[in-house]
């Protein structure tokens, strides 16, 4: 991936605790990282902003349908596992 190097402007406090985990170096990249993560976070809220206007907003019941559909996709792979000391 290409860089640009860029001057920007960081409190103290946050900078002193990256510091204390990376070397000098790797601020940078921490920095890089972070920006990176917001950058997806916005483009990820933007998404779920268009979708909403062109499909409505997500009821609670719709909201609760996904983690219920995870859960029992996870139950079902439990189920095809063979048991401890069985042959596979």
């Amino acid at each position: 991936m290409a860089t640009r190097k860029i001057t920007i402007t960081v409190p103290e406090e946050p900078v002193q605790s990256i510091k204390e985990r990376v070397d000098a170096r790797g601020v940078s990249g921490y920095i890089a990282a972070a920006a990176a993560h917001q950058d997806a976070m916005d483009r990820l809220r933007e998404l779920a902003d268009r979708l909403e206007a062109e499909h409505g907003t997500v009821t609670d019941d719709e909201q609760q349908a996904a983690p219920d559909r995870i859960a029992a996709i996870g139950d079902w792979h439990d189920e095809q596992r063979p048991a401890s000391g069985e042959a596979a």
